[in-house]
């Protein structure tokens, strides 16, 4: 009888402890993850952007602000506008942050992504070796400075990797009535910092956008040789990707995203970001 009682007590003890392991358990399972501000994070959001936002700097500055204020983390996958929108389109992140209106029209009107936003813009400028061979330092005009560059048959180097930097300088050779082709025109595949090494490795002139430059350019020797052109403009725009193309996408979290660049806050930050190390503007914010 004894035996029978004693073994009665150790099936309960043995009983509620092995309760109180998954009850700590679960409580440990539930348990907020870290953030700044104590609230939980709640999921990884994905977002495709191009290499300036990253190389600039920027994406450093004002992310940690983001999942301070809403708990999500942000994976970061920077490439060239192109194959951020190719991302969007297959359904790969929740929200792409490029720099190619047409591109970016294009990828909302074939339902691929909704509410497209301003959200702020910069501009491009011609950098290059201070021996100047196409002589073009000082010019006005873009396309001008592009035809003497072809006409010297100056080494110019091409990001070629289907940017919105890339798109720009695409777009201007035309305008000149020019092909670039030949020994003298490098493309190169590769993002605006790899770009920027080696234009400068080569001594040659490339497009560059003016956050990144002003960012690296203590790294390097090229000199700015052309800006101010309007064609030179670079605006850059937020977009969901579309739940009804991807129903798995994470449309709150890129909504969340969109509007907090697009706040009082996001666009006063984005404003900040660079004026106290370069006593200027990397991006002007132009959210609507």
């Amino acid at each position: 009888m004894i035996f029978k009682k004693n073994r009665l007590v150790l099936l309960l003890g043995l009983l509620t402890i092995f309760m109180m392991t998954v009850l700590a358990g679960c409580a440990q399972e539930e348990a907020p993850g870290p953030a700044d501000n104590g609230q939980a994070v709640v999921k990884e959001l994905k977002l495709a952007t191009t290499t300036s936002t990253e190389d600039s700097g920027l994406l450093d500055y004002i992310l940690p602000e983001f999942t301070k204020d809403t708990g999500y983390e942000v994976q970061v996958i920077s490439v060239g506008t192109g194959q951020a929108i190719e991302m969007g389109e297959a359904g790969d992140v929740d929200v792409i942050l490029v720099h190619s209106r047409a591109a970016e029209d294009k990828f909302v009107e074939e339902g691929y992504g909704v509410d497209r936003r301003d959200v702020m813009y910069n501009d491009f400028l011609i950098i290059g070796p201070a021996e100047d061979p196409a002589g073009i330092k000082g010019e006005a005009d873009v396309v001008k400075a592009f035809t003497a560059i072809q006409e010297k048959q100056a080494p110019f180097v091409s990001r070629g990797d289907n940017s919105g930097t890339d798109k720009k300088e695409k777009g201007i050779w035309p305008k000149a009535g020019i092909t670039p082709e030949g020994d003298w025109y490098i493309e190169v595949g590769q993002g605006m910092g790899d770009t920027f090494r080696m234009a400068d490795e080569k001594k040659a002139y490339t497009l560059i956008d003016r956050a990144t430059y002003l960012n690296l350019k203590d790294n390097y020797q090229l000199e700015p040789m052309v800006e101010g052109s309007p064609e030179l403009l670079n605006p850059y725009g937020v977009i969901p990707v579309n739940p009804e193309k991807h129903p798995h996408v994470d449309f709150e979290g890129a909504t969340a995203f969109a509007e907090w660049l697009t706040s009082e806050k996001g666009q006063k930050m984005i404003g900040e970001f660079g004026v106290a190390e370069f006593g200027q503007q990397l991006f002007v914010p132009d959210a609507k």
